[in-house]
Parts: structure tokens; sequence; C-alpha cells
């Protein structure tokens, strides 16, 4: 077992209902698209499926796709969405567990990778991905750009959200290059607001580019978002492809 922190019951019944915004068709769009592009006519490995946000409509695309999920609570939700003979999902961890065959493509979204708490479970990540894809197959990371450049000194937290039905922030961990992620969130039935907080260890893209060296993956793309565009210096996110060599 990894590091990672555990899905609720509470949290994966209520995760879409929350997402919505993530899975509306502007968003899912591009990403979907992006992601059958370098699968082709292989199959999709997803890293922390989830409720499958992405892996389900990917499936309804045309690309098997099997899932690998941390807490049975989500998978749970997906059951909902897709059965085992549609989308296959194996519960466990993402830096070590291992199902069968070779996959063109091996995929983590919305920054997942960051619920691994240390370095060397992110490299084991890595590992894993590499050990999944074809030769000549992709491994692709959907991840935040740390926001330091907006936490000035004496100041503990940096805003993400601030609305009428959520308030966001992160604090940061500058020594351990951890953030933990606050969540207040007003519930639509009684007005209450619930909170909420979870840890992440957040890297670098030159740091990810050195994970992927130590798994023999080279880099092949970097963008600033699914659509394409290109990353700079003022990205706040990032989507990168490595590639395993033929």
């Amino acid at each position: 077992m990894t590091s990672s922190e555990l899905w609720s019951r509470a949290t994966a019944e209520r995760y879409d209902a929350e997402e919505t915004g993530m899975s509306s068709a502007e968003v899912l769009g591009p990403t979907l698209d992006f992601l059958a592009e370098l699968a082709g006519d292989g199959r999709a490995l997803e890293f922390a499926i989830g409720t499958g946000r992405v892996g389900v409509p990917l499936r309804e695309r045309g690309v098997p796709v099997t899932g690998i999920e941390l807490s049975p609570h989500m998978a749970t939700v997906l059951r909902r969405k897709a059965g085992e003979d549609v989308l296959p999902v194996v519960l466990g961890d993402m830096a070590s567990t291992v199902v069968p065959g070779e996959f063109a493509l091996v995929y983590l979204v919305y920054n997942t990778i960051t619920n691994l708490l240390t370095q060397d479970e992110q490299v084991a990540c890595f590992r894993n991905a590499a050990r999944h894809r074809a030769p000549g197959g992709r491994f692709v990371i959907e991840l935040g750009v740390p926001p330091l450049r907006l936490l000035p000194p004496g100041q503990a937290a940096v805003p993400f959200d601030v609305s009428e039905g959520h308030l966001g922030f992160d604090t940061f961990d500058l020594v351990e290059q951890v953030l933990v992620s606050h969540h207040l969130t007003r519930d639509a039935e009684d007005g209450r607001y619930r909170r909420e907080s979870s840890r992440h260890r957040y890297a670098w893209p030159a740091e990810l580019d050195l994970m992927a060296r130590i798994a023999g993956l080279e880099p092949e793309r970097r963008v600033a978002d699914w659509d394409g565009s290109p990353f700079n210096q003022d990205s706040t996110r990032h989507v990168s492809v490595w590639r395993k060599p033929l």
C-alpha cells in the first residue's frame, strides 16, 4: 500500500456531482481527442480511474480501457456506469499494481500523481507505467504547475477557488514538497459548510522528466492543455507525454 489517502464512501458518492464542470463537453472533448489519438488501435490503462469520468467515455469512443483504482468506493460508483466486461478495474495502487497485458497508452489525469506523497512512490509510478506499455507506447500525465510564485514571504496559503458555494485554498510545506488542499463546500440542501482537506506531493515538470528517465522513458511532448496550446513559463498546468523506446 502506498501513502495515498483513501477516498471514503461519502466522498465517492458525491464526487461526480461536485465535479460536473470537469465532466462537461468543453473539458472532456479535448481530453478524449488527445488520449484516443495516442491510443490508436491499442489498449489504454488509466491509473487512479476513480468514478470513470474519463475512462468510461473513452471506452465509448472505442478505446479498450482498463483501470487501476485504490478506493473500492470510487470503483463502486464506476460500476454503475460500466460493467466489468466493458471496463475492467483492478483494485490497488498505481505505483505497484500490475494488470495483465501490454498497453499502447497509460495515463493519469487531473493531478492524480500527487496523491503519491513521496518521491520514491512517484518514481515507482513511472516504472509501473513503463512496465505496462508496449514498445513505442506512451505515458501521459496531466498536472498543475505548483503556484509558488503566488506565495510571497509570510503568506501561508494560496486560494484557487472563491465562489458562492466553495472556498478552496492550498497551504504548502516547501521542505517536504507537500501541499494540503483545503475545501469549504456549502451543502445545497441545508446551506451548511463541509470542511475537507487532502495532502498532495507536488512536482515540477523537470522533476517528472527525470522520473521518466529513471524509468527508461523518453520525453515526446509537453503542452499547456489538452487542446495542444504551447507550454510556457506562465502556464498553470501541463499535459506531458513520454514514450517507451522501440
